[in-house]
């Protein structure tokens, strides 16, 4: 069923800053079939007990000045609207009782960013922003607003709307504050809880230590996020490097020292492990390919050869997912192409690997032996079955609208079952791998050392209240523990065109080879600026200029602008004397660059508060100070594995197990991952994942070309 009509609604401020609704109407609207219509049809349906088929409308709430409506009514009308041969008006929705769901107010949606590029490439001015909302018609239907919202909304990324709905940004900001740690011994631990940051007693420990011991003062909240974030399992791998002892013996090697000793029983073509974005290793001496003659303008392309090697980079983004699969598993294939590209000093992707492991789908009318209805799942997860399609329609919708083939090959896995001990063993919280191959030129192989006088760029996204303190989030299990509201709070939302731009900027910047303005570059994730720019300068210092940001939100208090993700970004060192070559690509791009810092020679990391209010910084580390921290020590234990040997029913007859193999996710068909994305885009892939004149998933290798004049890799 498709929507019955496109509402728009002109939301107006006014000089005073209130809210008034200017006018209201509907256009007719013959789009496609709504997006996940039958599915809020069905769920709706079992909680009343009976049939039901929605109506909806889209409305799009526009925020601008009052002239607007005037001078831009024509315009606007002809962008929004679904066909310029389909525009029937009205004065009112149709609906005479209905929910509103859209896009929670306090930060601008990805589609709100792309809508104001439209408008702004349109001449449309004085708009500050456009949110479309969902009209359901529940006339006649025994359900309240909260219940519905229950079925239909997502709590992570929407909100009820009603006439109350505010989209204006209030203009207090938070301020930062001390964290009493010299006069109170236990303020750590309650400021450990109340921000969620899992911290264990060996992090508690250091940390008093470092701020009374050796900074002799006490740190501010923006600086306790900060290394709550930096130092989390999630960004140094503290498990992985630590001592461990098992049953009373220490194990002699990490198990990171185990994992990186593979590279002495290997081929010795292995340029870039373990300290970069992506891994690297040796390709082609020479690689034709097609170059523009000047990256910064509009220019004829030409023909290029040079050394060209292969990078392959890998995450899973398992937390997101699990909370809200769709925008988690975007965001984790957004922040893998981010890692490809942002290896050396630009690289370039070519395509995508996606895997998904989760527990038993419980699909309903489908039973399947191995299932169990009485096992119990999280509620601050979602349910395997809404993982599974959620999941991959979120990695490949962001493939789709970025441009990159993300299926070349991939996995998907289901698994619950109980022990013969008693043990559950499921994947309640779901893998979901991302992965992705490209290529780098051997000129921009190595990232340059940070020195005094570089210049500390930001590119890309603006600052939004997204991501906050995922790298503590994703750390719980090693850690510590965490409130679900917490957790909400720290899931990012994908926006692939900016993801898009960012990546061209960053191509463009490579493409100039000898005379690339990013000396050094990294992509932005967990612990925000915090993490990144602490990277980029490592071995000397900087000052930060919170000023120089590009804010999306004015009310994004300094704690997090520090900490925050945001949406699509990455921090670069740059050449001072190539600033205006950046500011060039990014132009044309339509990407913007902000310029907030320069490296300094003293190893101190400061950030100065907006309109550097104050005699105190909300940051002001001494890394040096700081010190490297030594290795964590886990006391483990084997527990013994109750074996029992496999019995088949006496009963089980070939066709019946044939069935049940069949229908495991792992053997079953894969048409529903291969067939939703362009597996083929870029013109670069050679064999995708359907094979034959029907496109049958599944081939049995993916083979991507490096150029499109020669050489293919196998992946």
């Amino acid at each position: 069923m498709r929507p019955e009509a496109l509402c728009l609604v002109f939301v107006v401020s006014d000089f005073h800053g209130r809210l008034v609704v200017r006018k209201e109407w509907s256009l007719q609207n013959e789009s496609p079939r709504f997006r996940r219509i039958d599915e809020i049809n069905e769920n709706v349906s079992k909680k009343l007990g009976t049939r039901v088929e929605l109506k909806a409308e889209f409305c799009y709430h526009v925020i601008s000045r009052e002239e607007f409506m005037h001078v831009n009514h024509e315009c606007l009308t002809n962008l929004l609207s679904h066909s310029p041969f389909e525009r029937c008006i009205r004065f009112e929705s149709k609906f005479k009782k209905y929910v509103e769901i859209g896009p929670r107010t306090c930060v601008k949606s990805a589609m709100c960013t792309n809508i104001l590029s439209v408008f702004e490439i349109a001449n449309i001015r004085n708009v500050n922003r456009v949110e479309r909302s969902i009209l359901y018609n529940i006339e006649g239907l025994n359900i309240n607003e909260n219940e519905f919202f229950e079925i239909v909304g997502d709590k992570m990324t929407e909100m009820i709307f009603d006439e109350k709905t505010n989209f204006e940004q209030s203009s207090e900001r938070a301020n930062f504050f001390e964290i009493d740690v010299i006069g109170d011994g236990k303020s750590l631990e309650k400021a450990n809880e109340e921000f969620g940051l899992a911290l264990d007693r060996d992090d508690l420990d250091f940390y008093y230590n470092v701020f009374a011991n050796k900074f002799h003062r006490n740190p501010t909240d923006v600086e306790l996020f900060d290394l709550a974030q930096s130092d989390s399992e999630h960004s140094r791998h503290w498990f992985f490097r630590a001592k461990l002892i098992i049953d009373s013996n220490e194990i002699e090697n990490s198990l990171m020292d185990h994992i990186k000793s593979t590279l002495e029983h290997s081929n010795r073509n292995s340029l870039i492990a373990f300290h970069d974005n992506s891994s690297a290793i040796r390709g082609f001496s020479k690689v034709n390919r097609i170059r523009p003659t000047n990256p910064e303008m509009c220019s004829s392309f030409r023909i290029a050869s040079n050394p060209s090697h292969l990078i392959y980079s890998a995450e899973t983004h398992n937390f997101p997912t699990a909370v809200c699969p769709f925008q988690g598993a975007a965001t984790g294939t957004g922040g893998r192409i981010r890692d490809i590209h942002a290896t050396g000093r630009g690289a370039f992707e070519i395509a995508g690997v996606a895997g998904y492991s989760f527990g038993n789908l419980h699909i309903p009318d489908f039973e399947l032996p191995w299932e169990s209805k009485n096992e119990i799942y999280p509620t601050s997860m979602c349910d395997p079955l809404r993982i599974a399609i959620e999941a991959s329609n979120g990695a490949s919708d962001y493939g789709n609208k970025f441009g990159e083939p993300v299926v070349i090959c991939g996995f998907a896995r289901s698994f619950g079952m109980r022990l013969a001990n008693g043990e559950r063993c499921e994947y309640l919280k779901p893998i979901m791998f991302s992965g992705g191959i490209g290529t780098i030129d051997e000129d921009e192989l190595t990232k340059q050392m940070c020195a005094p006088g570089m210049i500390v760029a930001k590119i890309g996204g603006p600052v939004y209240r997204i991501g906050v303190g995922g790298g503590a989030t994703s750390s719980i299990s090693v850690q510590g523990d965490r409130e679900n509201e917490l957790d909400f709070a720290a899931v990012q939302r994908g926006d692939a065109e900016m993801g898009s731009k960012l990546h061209r900027v960053v191509r463009g910047c490579a493409e100039r080879a000898h005379a690339n303005p990013l000396l050094s570059i990294h992509d932005q994730g967990a612990g925000g600026n915090g993490n990144v720019i602490k990277e980029l300068v490592e071995g000397c210092g900087v000052r930060v200029k919170s000023d120089e940001f590009q804010l999306g939100d004015g009310t994004i208090s300094i704690r997090e602008l520090w900490t925050a993700e945001y949406q699509e970004n990455d921090a670069a060192l740059v050449d001072p004397n190539l600033k205006q070559a950046l500011l060039k690509i990014a132009k044309r791009e339509k990407c913007h660059v902000s310029f907030v810092g320069e490296v300094t020679r003293e190893t101190r990391v400061i950030l100065e508060d907006f309109g550097c209010a104050g005699s105190r910084n909300p940051v002001d580390l001494n890394t040096h100070l700081l010190g490297e921290r030594e290795m964590k020590t886990f006391h483990l234990s084997i527990v013994p594995t109750r074996l029992v040997p496999l019995k088949l029913p006496d009963s089980l007859t070939v066709r019946e197990a044939l069935s049940r193999v069949l229908r495991l996710p792992s053997v079953a068909s894969k048409r529903y991952l291969t067939c939703k994305v362009d597996r083929s885009v870029s013109g670069l892939i050679a064999q995708q994942q359907c094979v034959g004149p029907l496109h049958t998933p599944l081939a049995d290798v993916g083979v991507v070309a490096v150029s499109h004049f020669e050489k293919v890799f196998k992946i």
